[in-house]
């Protein structure tokens, strides 16, 4: 009788092996956050101003950080592209059912909409400065420009950081391959989400006040649309037969269940909206607090979802 013992070595089991199939890391959820805190600016700052008929002097900049925010987040989707000299190949085409062809046309909009909107803002004393620097001309004219133009290039800031904010979530929703992303409700989330980041972003800068308390509300507003917008989704993944199931239990009984419910839900979005309720009913000072869990919160909502769901797959129905 042969005892001969063979002995089998597989690697499936290791990790971001089999059966999670892992292809993003940490750049898509950095670039989706940073994607969205600067959609959520393009759309405060203008509506603010468009709210008060006055520009904001210690918000006069955030165009301009928000611009900065957006390329550290294009270099962190560089980073995760396997090919990154090819990136010029977005801009030889367009395709209306590519969310990502969609994408790229709206960042090369957004740029130039983020200059004039920061420019359009300047105090005169910033303007005056700008004037003092080589090529002088070109910049007295964009001054102009953005000054005779404002009205209409705030509403096209606001729209283009809506569909901005509307891309990052569709980005991931119209992908059917992973169940946890394939869901309607994903674009409306990270707009609300972005949105309500914005907010707490500009609450850390130098802002007026009144403007401050506007702040304060909108992104009491965002938190509590936000909070309904997660519930629909695990709603519909849970009455969604065996593949809404699959993506449900993820984050209700799977592993990213713990971080989800503390990370995002709780100090990402309750307990800031307690805190931001206690400062308009109460009229106590703003602290730093609740805008960092939001902060916090915003980015751990889409560092879960982007890990989560590429662990749901049709190969769990098996």
């Amino acid at each position: 009788m042969d005892t001969t013992l063979i002995e089998t070595v597989s690697g499936r089991h290791n990790p971001m092996i089999d059966p999670h199939m892992h292809i993003w890391g940490w750049e898509i959820p950095v670039y989706l956050f940073l994607g969205g805190l600067v959609a959520g600016i393009m759309v405060l700052v203008p509506l603010l101003e468009l709210r008060t008929n006055e520009r904001s002097k210690g918000l006069q900049h955030a165009p301009l950080v928000a611009a900065g925010l957006l390329s550290l987040g294009m270099l962190s989707l560089l980073l995760d592209l396997e090919y990154p000299a090819h990136v010029y190949r977005f801009y030889t085409t367009f395709q209306p059912t590519s969310p990502m062809s969609w994408g790229s046309w709206v960042l090369m909009l957004v740029y130039p909409a983020l200059i004039l909107s920061w420019l359009g803002g300047l105090t005169q004393e910033t303007r005056d400065r700008l004037g003092r620097l080589p090529g002088s001309g070109l910049v007295q004219w964009a001054l102009e420009f953005a000054t005779i133009h404002r009205t209409g290039i705030l509403w096209l800031t606001i729209v283009l950081g809506v569909a901005l904010g509307t891309y990052t979530g569709l980005l991931l929703g119209t992908m059917e391959a992973r169940l946890q992303w394939h869901t309607a409700t994903l674009g409306p989330l990270f707009l609300t989400s972005g949105i309500s980041t914005g907010a707490a972003f500009l609450m850390l800068m130098p802002a007026e006040e009144d403007r401050l308390n506007r702040l304060v509300r909108w992104d009491s507003i965002a938190i509590v649309v936000e909070l309904g917008l997660i519930g629909a989704m695990l709603l519909g993944f849970a009455t969604g037969g065996t593949t809404g199931l699959i993506a449900v239990k993820t984050v209700m009984g799977g592993e990213w269940t713990p971080w989800f419910w503390s990370l995002v839900v709780v100090a990402g979005l309750a307990v800031p909206l307690a805190l931001n309720l206690t400062e308009i009913r109460q009229h106590v000072h703003m602290t730093l607090f609740s805008p960092l869990l939001v902060l916090g919160g915003g980015f751990a909502l889409r560092w879960i979802l982007v890990m989560a769901g590429q662990q749901t797959s049709f190969a769990l129905l098996q």
